[in-house]
Parts: structure tokens; C-alpha cells; sequence
């Protein structure tokens, strides 16, 4: 995948369960002086290299231990192989999980000038096997038999690849891996399918703001900078060279021959360089089970013909320069000791090549010159919001990894606090939302952004809004700075750093990869990213405020460029009908620049005249009591316990006794049977949430800076309210956020603000990708209590401040809380919590399990299909949801079994259905356990540009091709599948967010069946293969009488182009050669079956231009002839792929949603399925 960087619209709506997310630090936090002092220069800390030449490849051990925080338990050690390659080796003793990151200091921006995305296209097609693992899904197959998976982006200067695995299997998993950036074989046969891959990757894009927004501002930067190009590539572009070099007969064709003379190497398969590039001993893969279109035209033909291997020796050429191993840095996660590890990595990376290029290679000028400068860039946008970006040239930030000034003056611009900008803009009603700070764009230049996501009334006075950011800059120039707010954050970074909670491994493994490329000591690897030295107040000149003030007066109207997004008619309605538009030439995205006018820069220059603007003051949340009360356990507690029972509550609480952290989760269920009873509840509900959010955000954000945040918001069964951070002043916030909750008047100038922004994400949701629109659909006509978003949206702008305050009072009148708290709380503190939330909420209560959420049951032996048009008429794909019911998940057999079979279609579907096939980029199947988690099943999603009905018929193909795999599955494969599954079961959270969701499932829907994971993973035991395919034949077959099966078809409302056969092509070719043409047959295949089935357009165009070029030794009425008889050519030869709706046999089409869901049958009420016995009695 290409990775992003741009400014994103507000996240849509969610109507999900309540789901607790590891905390993404703001920014980079800042260095503080206790136990962690920074060396001056790197040049001062610079440790020396130690030689070890016993184990079967010699290397270097950087000799200064690895400065890490003390609560990390892990070992750290810096090698260096002779190659070159520089690794970071870390040593978990307590992990169940292993990881790699190999980072390589090559993205999208070295591409070739005249083959945009080739550095995306060797992301996809070095995974297409290895000299010594050839099978092309050898490494995805490795990785899912051992509880792993694999993924890998190109982002402007770097490409990386990663990967996670059993510990035990990691030794086999590093093999693999390793041979891909020594041994690749870029197998030929695979040429087409991942340009297809690009093709439809970018295709899934074409449509979203995020990257339209971000190509635009690319196009509009120098004439010639790197940063001009086109990152994510598709077919056009990837073959634009080999087809141009084709027209003037400078490509080999498939037989050997140039322009008629005899050429080697007629296979066309291209080596590396230094010619450990072998072709492809075979084809690297079998073929497709009963082959579709897509795969048996690939099969056809599967390197592209000549303008495909053309393509193919171009990417051999490029990363056999460009792939070096000076420009790769290496991250490995494992149980092994570092020797273990060292020895590992030497043996199994060192053959990779050094190519001598530059390691770090520098792009120094900035794309922002005088001409992109101090303008204003209109863009349209897809979705309906307003926004507003003004940017600034930076240069390269890492350099400054000591005292980060970026930063630094981040923290201010970004301040939603009283004084700050936000607070200013939102008290106009003009913004909902501001963010501000520097973003690296590539390695050797970077920019600092403030966003403003408006309102429809902002928008009207963007320009008073860009004038805004420029007087608090101004107030920000004229103000002085004491050294108190560098040395809080200071504090607030080195108390983030010293108490940072483990990460899955393969996200650990990447940021430290990442990271190897900064220009830090080795031993600073981990701690400079994250900390910032003081201000040295005795240097002037060095201490750090000089640096940051030189920043600061960069920060110029001069100097800025200025993005406006809105939808057209936003633009029209505020600047007229008759702005001039241009087109970016790749999305399609209108856009218009213009020079801001003498007059705007100078009132954007004028002093800052606006009172309410002012520097913030103490963070008064920052902890202060950080103690630990660390109690060894043999075996940490592996669920909550039930301590405090009352009419109006239910308290479950779990002292940490593995992470010893000073840090607390807390989840407060409100549940109430007012929020959801009908469509208008439910959007009041979210209403409410807002403006309680809204309410509080001036007090919540110093919170959220020194560690303390929440959430509060609506959903299926009522309220909930999260708090997460740091322990020491949690009550604080739990309490101001109830109080202001349960106390909240309606201000009829906010709920407009808020009712415009909920009814703006609803409208979006429906330009959501085709497949969150089948998955969302599926779910909903499963789901006992939903609401359509057209419903919601119709009830939205009709809401008054009066019948919202009426709302809020009917949910608050009868209640039961369920709350949970886990982490450094004594049960006492947990149980105050709890009093004070049933004092603040003060309601009637009602029994826990009146209000809960169920599904629908599909009864045995359905097969129903619900199509609807996909809203967007310019989106190209279509989606298919493909929902299998296996039963209750409450059965803990027939709960395993089905969880065995997901696994074990999960690979073979993605390898089937997306590379062998090519139907899409997203292709994936997963168990899916329904609304209330009472139903599972198993659900396979596809997008493509294919119509649902024939994704529908591909997926069914594979399904009775399932059947033959499961039967002959060897004993040992089968072993292989349970195995990863119990690792994945057993493995232990690496973070209290993790502990904390793995619980709250269990009490949100009522089972309370908290061992469940190590439960299952120990009925996997005794689980056979004939009970597997017993299940799979009986609730998956297509052909099964008793199977209950719901399909969602989200159809694409873009005509897709007619084809042509390749029979009907070489019908069409002996008629030509029968009335007296010329005609060159591998010149004609070449042109038009590289991919089998051809446009109907191209196939016309071709042998017009072929006919005309022959018009003086035949009639010109000989080629008006031939074109009568393609009509019934195509009748005589269909294509396959005709853009003609397949029909669904057997299928009951679901025409009403509504009728078919009051049709079913709603699953189970839920109930304990274990009785804990944690209280003596309980008397509710």
C-alpha cells in the first residue's frame, strides 16, 4: 500500500460497541532532566564498534547500551553487518509474539521520472517468491499457518516491510524474509496481476478526498521537484514507457526478435544487475480453482507480453541500483537472547548487496518556491465539509531532535484551551475542530500546518479566518516565553517515555526502523524521537529559545500557502459561479490558485489587535503522584472481579498486577431504554454526546496533554463515558465530565453548529468505499435495533434546543451503570468512582439486563441477496458482503470450529480471490461475530470493479474449491492452522487499553465468559479435521440445503467499458488476413490480449488505425465490410467479461430491508454464562 501523508477530513460517524484504543501520544513529547540527561552533540556520545566473528557471519556491536525508560524490560542491541546494514535487535523475554521491520530509505519520490510508482509497483511485486522460497505465497502461507501476517507501504522517502509471527516460528519466518532484498524473483508470470494490484489500489482512492487533496498539492509545487510526482502509480503510468518504446519498435517481441533480428534471451525474463535476479524457474503459482475472466486471462499471458516485461526490466534495473543495504535499517523483535538474534540477523541478511549508493540520500529544496508561496489554492472536494489549511515551509526536522521548536510552537497554534485560537474561532461558531504542528514530508524537507475544519458560517469568512492565524502569530512573536512552558513539556514527554506501555510488536518494530534513519547517536535510538532537552536559560545563542523564535519568524503570510476545501457548490454559493477551474491531471480534482492581494498581506502582517487571544497557563492535570504499589503474582489475574452491586450499578474491577503503571481505564456503561428506541432518539443521543464534548473542550485539553483523556458519546444501549491516564487525577476529570454531562442546557447556537456536523457525516457516509457500505448494510440487516442513515438523516435538522432538553431528561430517568475499572486503582477508589457516578447521575435504576442488543437469526436454508446502488456515480467499484451464520456463539464447540474455519479460508481467499483472480484490492474473509455477540459467522468481503453478482459466483467458486483443500488437508497443515489459532488465543495483552477490551466484550454483552479465550483454545485440542468439514459442508457449501447465507450488493452505478474476447479477436484477424490486409499477429496480441479480454474501444481504435495504414493496396470499402461482421463476432465469441449483470440463481432477493428484518427471529437474550461468585449474595 502507499502511505499518506495529508490533512484528513473529520472522521465520520460510528455506531459501534465501545472499543478502548492505545493512546497515541500528542507529538514527540520533550526530554526532562530526572535520570535522563542528553549528551550536547552526538558527536560526544558516539559509542565505539565491537567485532564478533564467531558465529557463522561476522558483525559489529554498538558498545553503548541503548538508552531506553525504566519500565521497559526489554534488551536492546545496535549491529552492524559488513554490508553494511544497520539492526536493531530486541530481546522480550515474557513475548508470545515475534516481529521485523526492514525500512529502506527509497519511496515513491525516487521514482523514475517517466514511470511513476515503480517504487509502489516493487513493493507489490517483491513478495511474488524468492530464489529460495519460489512459491509466489510461500511467505503469507508460513506466516498465517504461525499466527502472523505481513504488510508493507511506500511513503515518499522510505518503503517498508514488516511482519509479525509466533516467537518459535520467527528463525523460518526471517529466512523468507530476508531473501526478498536478496534474492527476489520478480516472477514474471506475476507482472500483470500487481499491476492490476496498483491499478486497483489506486482506483480505490481515486475517489477520496484525502488523497485528491494531497496530489493536488503535490502538482502545484516547482517545476521539476521530486515532490511533484505521482506516488501510488497505476497501469497507465507504469506501462506508459513500454507501450511508447513499442510504437516506435524498440521492444522485444515474445519470440525473440527486435524489429525483425534475432535478440537472446527469448524468454524475456529480465536478470538483476549483479544477476541474482533469475527468472522464474515455473510458474510461481497453480492454477485458479474453476478459473474466472480476470485469472485465466492473467494465466494467458501473466508478464503483459512485451510492454509488461519492458515494465518488469525497468523495476529489475531500478532496484538493483536503489535497493542498496546502506539504505536499510532493520528492526527484530524476539524471544531469543541478543546472541541469538545477532547471530540470526547476520546470517540471514548478509548476503544482501551494498551497491555503494548514498545511504541517506538528501532532497534539500523545498517544493514551496516564490511561486507557490503567499497563495491561495481552492480545492472541490467529494465529501461535504469546509476546511482550511495554511502551511509553511520547514526545513528537515530530525536535526533538532533535541529541543524540537516545531513543536514547541505547536503546542501553542494547536491549544484548545481559554486564550487559544480555537476557543477564539469557536466562540464565533466559525470552527469545530483545529489542529496544528510540523509533519516531515520526506527526508530533507518538511512543513508546519494549522487546519481549521469550519462551519458553513467559517467558510463564508474563510479570509477573516486566515487572518485569525496569522494574529495569533503575531500575539505569539510579541509575547515572551518562560522557560516554565518548555520545561512542563518537558515533564509531561519524560513522564510519557519513562511510563510507556508495550505495543503489538510489528507497530514496536516499525517505529524503531523508521526511527534508525535519524541523525542521533545509536544509543539514542529510542529516547531522542520522544524527548526534548530543556532550555539551557545560561546560553542565549544555543539554549534553545533563539532556535525556536528563528522558526517562529518564518512562520509568515509570505511564506504560507493556503488550501481551502469545500464541495462546488459551497464554492459557488460563497465566491460566485464564475471562478475559473483547472484539473489535476491524475484524480481528476478541480482546483484554482490565486496570489493573495497586496491588501490581504497586509492586514495578515498587522499586529495582533484581538484581546481574547492570549498564552495559556499551567496545565494544572500534570501528575504529580506517580507511585506504584508493584505486588509480584505468579500468574497475573486473568479477568476482573465483580466488587460493588447496587440497584443503580454494577462495578467490575481489577487491579493491575503486570504492566505497573501509574495508569487507569475506566468504563462507565449508561444504560437507558430512551437513546435507541427509535431513529430520532438515537440521533438526539448523539447530539447530546456532542455538545457535552463540545462543552468541555477548553477544560479537557490540558488534561488530554499530560496523559488524562476520555470520551463521551451515545450508542446501541445507551451512554458511555471512557477515562484513560494517568491514575493520580482521574477523579477529577470523571467528575467535571458527569457533572457537566447530567448538568448540560442546550444552547441553541451550538446544537445548529452540532446538527450541521452530524448531518454532513451522514451525507458522507454514503461516499464511503463500497465495501464499509456492504459491511454496514449486512450489519444493519442483522441487527434487531438499527437505524438506516437515511433515516437518521431525516431526523436531523428537525431537532430543537427544547425537545433535546427534554431527551436528555427522559435518558437520565431510569439507568444502570455498568462500569469497569482496571489498573493502579485499589478496589476503595474503584467503589468511590462509583458512588460519585451514581450521585452525579442521580437516577431511578432499572435491572442491568433490560437493555441489551441482540441479532437476527437467518433461518436454515436461506440464500438471500440485497442489492442497492452505490451513491457515489462516479465510483467505479462495486462490493459484495458474503455473510455464512454458523450459529450461537455461545456453544463453545461449534464457537471453535467455526473460528478454525475462518482461519483456515482466511489466507487461501486473499491468494485465491485477490492475487491469483484479481477481482480487487480488498478482498478479505474473517469470522464475524453479530450485533449483541450472540450469532458467529463466517464473512468474505470483495471490491472490484466487477459487479457483486459475479464477485458472488467467484466467491462460491472458491467455496466448492474449499471443499477439495479441506478434504485432503495432511494431518500436519491441519495441526499447523489449530496451533496458530491457540497462540492467537493464548497470547497475553501488551497494554492495559488491550486488558481492558479483551474484558469489557464480555460485560457489555452480558456473558461474563471471561476465561473464553484460553477456554477455546484448549477445546482446539480434541477438535478433528471431519468436524471442521463437517461444519464447512453444512453451513458454507454453496450446495448445502441447511446453509444460512446473506449477501449485500453494493453495485457500482459507473457503466464499465464493453470487451472483446481474445476468440472473437483472432476470428476478426483471419477475416482481415482473408480480404488481402497484412497483418503482423504477434504485433496485434501484443497490442490487445496482454490481459486477455480487451476493450471493445481499444480493439476499434487498433485495427482502424491498422487498416487505414493500408488503405492504398486495399479498397477502402473492404475495411467498412469487416466492420459489420464484429457485431456478430461478439454474439459467435461473447466475452466473458461483458459488463452484463450476472444473475443470482436460487437467490431470494430481499426487496423491503424493513419486512425482511421483522421477518427473522432475534437471537438469545443474553445472559451470564458463569456465575464468579465474587460477592456473597447479590440482591439485584
Amino acid at each position: 500500500m502507499l502511505r499518506l501523508l495529508a490533512a484528513t477530513p473529520r472522521p465520520a460517524f460510528a455506531r459501534t460497541s465501545i472499543r478502548i484504543s492505545p493512546r497515541t501520544p500528542h507529538g514527540l513529547g520533550f526530554r526532562s532532566g530526572f535520570a535522563m540527561v542528553a549528551a550536547a552533540n552526538p558527536s560526544d556520545v558516539t559509542g565505539t564498534w565491537e567485532r564478533v566473528t564467531t558465529g557463522p557471519a561476522p558483525y559489529e556491536v554498538y558498545s553503548k547500551p541503548i538508552e531506553k525508560s525504566p519500565q521497559d524490560d526489554r534488551e536492546y542491541r545496535v549491529i552492524r553487518l559488513d554490508n553494511g546494514l544497520q539492526a536493531m535487535l530486541v530481546h522480550d523475554a515474557k513475548a508470545d509474539k515475534a516481529a521485523a521491520s526492514l525500512d529502506v530509505a527509497v519511496g515513491h519520490l525516487y521514482d523514475p521520472d517517466d514511470m511513476p510508482g515503480l517504487a509502489h509497483f516493487c513493493e507489490h511485486l517483491l513478495f511474488m517468491g524468492t530464489e529460495q522460497y519460489p512459491k509466489e505465497n510461500e511467505y503469507s502461507e508460513y506466516l498465517a499457518k504461525n499466527n502472523g501476517s505481513s504488510n508493507a507501504y511506500t511513503g515518499t522517502s522510505n518503503t517498508n516491510y514488516y511482519f509479525n509471527v509466533s516467537t518459535a516460528a520467527l528463525p523460518g519466518a526471517l529466512s523468507r524474509f530476508a531473501a526478498f532484498f536478496h534474492s527476489p524473483l520478480f516472477a514474471p508470470s506475476c507482472t500483470v496481476r500487481e499491476l492490476n494490484a496498483v491499478d486497483s489500489e489506486h482506483k480505490k482512492n481515486h475517489q477520496s478526498d484525502m488523497w485528491r487533496i494531497f496530489q493536488v498539492n503535490k502538482h502545484l509545487s516547482k517545476e521539476g521537484h521530486p515532490w511533484r510526482k505521482f506516488g501510488s502509480g497505476n497501469k497507465e503510468s507504469l506501462s506508459q514507457v513500454g507501450r511508447e518504446l513499442k510504437a516506435k519498435g524498440g521492444l522485444q517481441n515474445g519470440n525473440g526478435t527486435t524489429n525483425g533480428h534475432a535478440n537472446g534471451n527469448g524468454n524475456g525474463a529480465m536478470k538483476s544487475a549483479d544477476g541474482s535476479l533469475a527468472p522464474t524457474p515455473n510458474d510461481s503459482r497453480s492454477t485458479s480453482p474453476a478459473p474466472s475472466v480476470s485469472s485465466a486471462n492473467s494465466e494467458l499471458e501473466g508478464d503483459g507480453g512485451i510492454v509488461g516485461r519492458e515494465t518488469r526490466r525497468r523495476l529489475v534495473e531500478w532496484w538493483s541500483k536503489e535497493y542498496c543495504v546502506g539504505r536499510m535499517r532493520l528492526c527484530v523483535v524476539g524471544k531469543e537472547s541478543l546472541d541469538e538474534l545477532s547471530e540470526l540477523t547476520a546470517s540471514l541478511f548478509s548476503p544482501i548487496l551494498n551497491r555503494g549508493r548514498e545511504p541517506l540520500h538528501m532532497i534539500e529544496d523545498h517544493p514551496f518556491g516564490p511561486n507557490e508561496m503567499g497563495t491561495l489554492v481552492s480545492v472541490q472536494t467529494i465529501m461535504s465539509f469546509h476546511a482550511l489549511e495554511v502551511s509553511f515551509p520547514l526545513p528537515y526536522l530530525p536535526p533538532m531532535w533535541r529541543r524540537k521548536p516545531a513543536n514547541f510552537l505547536a503546542h501553542f497554534l494547536g491549544h484548545e484551551g481559554p486564550g487559544s485560537l480555537h476557543s477564539y474561532l469557536k466562540q464565533k461558531g466559525w470552527v469545530t475542530g483545529l489542529s496544528a504542528g510540523p509533519q516531515n514530508l520526506a527526508r530533507g524537507f518538511a512543513t508546519f500546518k494549522v487546519t481549521l475544519y469550519m462551519t458553513p458560517q467559517g467558510f463564508e469568512n474563510y479570509e477573516t479566518l486566515i487572518h485569525s492565524v496569522f494574529k495569533y502569530i503575531s500575539m505569539l512573536r510579541s509575547s515572551s516565553f518562560p522557560a516554565w512552558y518548555q520545561r512542563e513539556r518537558s515533564l509531561i514527554s519524560a513522564t510519557r517515555f519513562r511510563f510507556a506501555e508495550k505495543r503489538r510488536p510489528d507497530d514496536y518494530a516499525v517505529w524503531v526502523a523508521e526511527h534508525m534513519s535519524w541523525p542521533v547517536p545509536r544509543d539514542l535510538i529510542l529516547s531522542a524521537p520522544q524527548l526534548v532537552q530543556e532550555w539551557d536559560e545560561s546560553d542565549p545563542v544555543n539554549g534553545g529559545e533563539r532556535e525556536m523564535r528563528a522558526m517562529l519568524d518564518t512562520l509568515t503570510v509570505e511564506r504560507s500557502r493556503t488550501v481551502l476545501m469545500a464541495k462546488a457548490e459551497e464554492f459557488e454559493r460563497v465566491r460566485g459561479k464564475d471562478l475559473q477551474w483547472e484539473t489535476e491531471p491524475w484524480y481528476g480534482t478541480p482546483y484554482r490558485v490565486e496570489r493573495l492581494s497586496e491588501e490581504f498581506v497586509k492586514k495578515a502582517n498587522a499586529p495582533n489587535d484581538l484581546k481574547e487571544l492570549f498564552l495559556p497557563g499551567p496545565n494544572e492535570f500534570i501528575p504529580t503522584n506517580l507511585n506504584v504499589d508493584k505486588k509480584e503474582v505468579d500468574q497475573p489475574a486473568k479477568r476482573p472481579f465483580l466488587i460493588r452491586e447496587t440497584p443503580l450499578s454494577t462495578l467490575w474491577h481489577k487491579k493491575d498486577d503486570q504492566f505497573w503503571v501509574p495508569k487507569a481505564q475506566v468504563v462507565m456503561d449508561i444504560r437507558s431504554p430512551v437513546p435507541n428506541s427509535s431513529a430520532r432518539a438515537f440521533v438526539m443521543t448523539r447530539l447530546y454526546a456532542d455538545l457535552v464534548t463540545d462543552s468541555l473542550t477548553e477544560f479537557a485539553y490540558d488534561a488530554d496533554l499530560a496523559g488524562l483523556s476520555y470520551n463521551f458519546g451515545g450508542h446501541a444501549l445507551g451512554l458511555y463515558v471512557t477515562l484513560s491516564g494517568y491514575n493520580d487525577k482521574l477523579h477529577v476529570l470523571a467528575k467535571d465530565v458527569l457533572e457537566r454531562a447530567r448538568a448540560l442546557q442546550v444552547n441553541a447556537e451550538r446544537l445548529e453548529v452540532m446538527k450541521d456536523q452530524a448531518k454532513r457525516d451522514y451525507e458522507n457516509f454514503f461516499l464511503n468505499q463500497p465495501y464499509r457500505l456492504s459491511d454496514h448494510y449486512a450489519r444493519y440487516l442483522l441487527a434487531e435495533r438499527d437505524w438506516t442513515v437515511s433515516e437518521l438523516l431525516e431526523e436531523v435538522s428537525s431537532v430543537t434546543p427544547e425537545e433535546l432538553q427534554q431527551h436528555i431528561a427522559s435518558v437520565y430517568s431510569k439507568v444502570h451503570i455498568q462500569m469497569l475499572v482496571v489498573g493502579n486503582m485499589y478496589k476503595d477508589e474503584a467503589s468511590r468512582l462509583a458512588q460519585m457516578a451514581e450521585g452525579i447521575i442521580h437516577a431511578s435504576p432499572i435491572p442491568a439486563l433490560e437493555v441489551v442488543e441482540r441479532s437476527l437469526v437467518l433461518p436454515s436454508g436461506s440464500n438471500f441477496v440485497w442489492e442497492t446502488p452505490v451513491p457515489n456515480k462516479n465510483e467505479p467499484n462495486s462490493s459484495l458482503t458474503y455473510y455464512m451464520n454458523m450459529g450461537k456463539n455461545t456453544e463453545p464447540r461449534l464457537r471453535a470450529t467455526s473460528a478454525l474455519l475462518a482461519h483456515i479460508l482466511s489466507e487461501p481467499a486473499f491468494n485465491v480471490l485477490r492475487t491469483r483472480e484479481q477481482l480487487g484490492y480488498i478482498v478479505a474473509a474473517s469470522q464475524w461475530t453479530l450485533t449483541g455477540g450472540g450469532q458467529t459467522g463466517v464473512r468474505v468481503v470483495v471490491q472490484s470493479e466487477r459487479g457483486p453478482a459475479y464477485l458472488e459466483q467467484r466467491v462460491e467458486a472458491f467455496l466448492r474449491e474449499m471443499d477439495e483443500k479441506l478434504q485432503t488437508m495432511p494431518a500436519e497443515e491441519f495441526q499447523e492452522h489449530k496451533a496458530a489459532l491457540q497462540k492467537r488465543w493464548r497470547e497475553a495483552p501488551k497494554n492495559l487499553s488491550e486488558e481492558v477490551n479483551r474484558y469489557w466484550g464480555h460485560i457489555e454483552h452480558g456473558y461474563l465468559d471471561f476465561h473464553r479465550r484460553d477456554n477455546d483454545a484448549d477445546l482446539l485440542e480434541n477438535i478433528t479435521k471431519d468436524e471442521v468439514l463437517a461444519l464447512f459442508r453444512s453451513h458454507a457449501d454453496p450446495s448445502s440445503s441447511a446453509r444460512s447465507k446473506l449477501s449485500v450488493h453494493v453495485k457500482s452505478q459507473k457503466p464499465r467499458p464493453a470487451k472483446i474476447s481474445v476468440a472473437a479477436m483472432e476470428a476478426f484477424a483471419k477475416k482481415v488476413a482473408e480480404r488481402g490486409y497484412s497483418v503482423d499477429e504477434q504485433a496485434w496480441k501484443d497490442a490487445l490480449t496482454a490481459e486477455g479480454e480487451a476493450p471493445l474501444d481499444k480493439f476499434a481504435n487498433y485495427w482502424r488505425d491498422t487498416l487505414l495504414a493500408q488503405a492504398s493496396t486495399v479498397p477502402p470499402q473492404v475495411a467498412q465490410e469487416l466492420t459489420t461482421v464484429v457485431p456478430e463476432l461478439l454474439k459467435q465469441y461473447p466475452a466473458a467479461d461483458d459488463g452484463k449483470e450476472v444473475v443470482i440463481e436460487g437467490a431470494t432477493l430481499v426487496a423491503d430491508p424493513k419486512a425482511f428484518r421483522a421477518s427473522l427471529e432475534a437471537s438469545e437474550r443474553p445472559r451470564p454464562l458463569v456465575e464468579w461468585g465474587d460477592l456473597p449474595t447479590s440482591k439485584f
